[in-house]
C-alpha cells in the first residue's frame, strides 16, 4: 500500500463497505482519530428506518463510533442510542481497511460479531453465510484470517475488552 494516508481529526471521510467486489453500502463520516494505523470515526446511523437484528435494533438517532485497522482483519463498532446509552458492540470481519483520498474502504467477509452494552450477551453471527460465501475455496488464506479475527473479537469481548476502545 505504500506510504499510509492519515486522515486528519474533525474532517469529514466516506466509509464504504464492498461484498464480493461489489459496494454494500457507502455513508459519510467524521473523522476522530488517526494514528496511521487505526482510523475512528464517527457517524450516524445512515437510514431513516429501524432495523431489528432481534438481539438489537438500530434505529434513527443511533450513533456509531467504528474503530478501523489497517493491519488487522475486523472493524469494531460501538452503538451509541440518541440518548447517549451504549446499546453495544457490533463487528464485521473484513480485510485490512484501505485509507486512501477516497475515504476509508474494507472488504465485509460475512463474518460479525455482537456483544451487548452489559457484556452478557456475545453472539458470533453469521457462520452460515461465511460457509456460502466460498471463500474458503477461493482464498483459503483469508478464511483462515476471517476465522482468527472471529475468534480473536469473541476473546476480547469475553474479556471485557471491546469496551476499553
Amino acid at each position: 500500500m505504500g506510504t499510509a494516508m492519515t486522515l486528519t481529526a474533525g474532517g469529514d471521510v466516506q466509509v464504504t463497505l464492498t461484498k464480493a467486489g461489489r459496494t454494500k453500502v457507502r455513508y459519510p463520516a467524521t473523522v476522530v482519530d488517526d494514528d496511521g494505523v487505526r482510523v475512528v470515526v464517527r457517524a450516524p446511523w445512515g437510514r431513516p428506518t429501524v432495523r431489528d437484528f432481534g438481539f438489537v435494533r438500530f434505529e434513527p438517532g443511533d450513533v456509531f463510533t467504528e474503530h478501523y485497522w489497517r493491519d488487522r482483519w475486523y472493524a469494531v463498532k460501538e452503538v451509541r442510542a440518541a440518548d447517549g446509552s451504549v446499546k453495544g458492540w457490533y463487528c464485521d470481519v473484513t480485510r485490512p481497511a484501505e485509507v486512501g483520498p477516497d475515504g476509508i474502504v474494507i472488504e465485509d467477509l460475512d463474518l460479525d460479531l455482537w456483544q451487548s452494552a452489559d457484556g452478557s450477551t456475545v453472539l458470533r453471527l453469521d457462520e452460515d453465510e461465511f460457509r456460502r460465501s466460498g471463500i474458503e475455496d477461493r482464498d483459503p488464506v483469508a478464511a483462515a484470517r476471517a476465522r482468527q479475527a472471529l475468534d480473536a473479537l469473541e476473546e476480547q469481548a469475553r474479556g471485557g475488552r471491546l469496551r476499553a476502545l
